[in-house]
């Protein structure tokens, strides 16, 4: 795993700060910084100074102006702080699922991580004073789309005409799916979810498998015989 130093904080990552969409209107930039800022204030019960400069940093930004009057907090913790450092982390969409240790290049220095499970595109990751916007990869096995995984699966041509309940092995893990008819046709399975897990202000989502047919369907002597006295039927 690997992180490329960026200057400074992003849009995308004040966003992911505050919890809000882009155009979030003045309204909505308020009530999520108010919470944003309770939650992290270092004299509350598992609060953070550092995540609180990056809160602070990140309303400033997307509003143009200063934090809001009245909240209560000492002006010792509403000076202007510097900007935190920033990079990028890319990590795999099976590790995206599950969560745990890895090793990532930041800023020169080889770190040892441990990640929660359910990360999302745009989530951010604080180690030290360097604030880490996680991107999740994709390839041809696997792949996120917002809360959803995408999960390919090979699947033998003899299995899969059959149907039926099978047990499937995929990079997260095995899983047991009941094939219908339909289903294999389509080439595809729903499990509702089963995607990346609920996190923060993330619900839960689905895990697809995409279906690959290996092999060919070989049919028996009777199925075989029955095809023909069905076509010499026909005729």
């Amino acid at each position: 795993m690997t992180a490329a130093s960026a200057p400074s904080l992003s849009l995308s990552a004040a966003r992911a700060i505050l919890g809000v969409a882009p155009g979030a209107d003045e309204r909505e930039l308020r009530a999520a910084y108010r919470e944003a800022a309770k939650r992290a204030h270092p004299d509350r019960p598992g609060g953070d100074a550092a995540l609180f400069r990056d809160v602070l940093t990140a309303y400033r930004m997307l509003q143009g102006v200063d934090a809001p009057a009245g909240l209560g907090f000492p002006p010792a913790t509403v000076q202007t702080p510097a900007m935190p450092s920033q990079a990028v982390l890319d990590i795999e969409p099976a590790f995206a699922f599950l969560g745990g240790a890895l090793e990532a290049e930041v800023a020169g220095r080889r770190l040892r991580l441990t990640l929660p499970a359910g990360l999302r595109h745009g989530d951010t990751v604080r180690v030290g004073e360097t604030l880490l916007i996680v991107r999740i990869k994709a390839d041809s096995i696997a792949m996120v789309r917002g809360h959803d995984l995408w999960l390919t699966v090979r699947l033998d041509a003899k299995v899969l005409a059959e149907g039926g309940r099978v047990e499937l092995d995929t990079v997260i893990g095995p899983r047991t799916v009941w094939i219908s008819t339909k289903a294999a046709e389509r080439g595809l399975v729903r499990l509702n979810g089963q995607g990346l897990p609920a996190r923060a202000a993330h619900s839960a989502g689905d895990l697809f498998l995409r279906l690959e047919r290996t092999g060919a369907v070989h049919e028996s002597a009777a199925r075989s015989q029955l095809k023909r006295f069905a076509a010499a039927w026909a005729a």
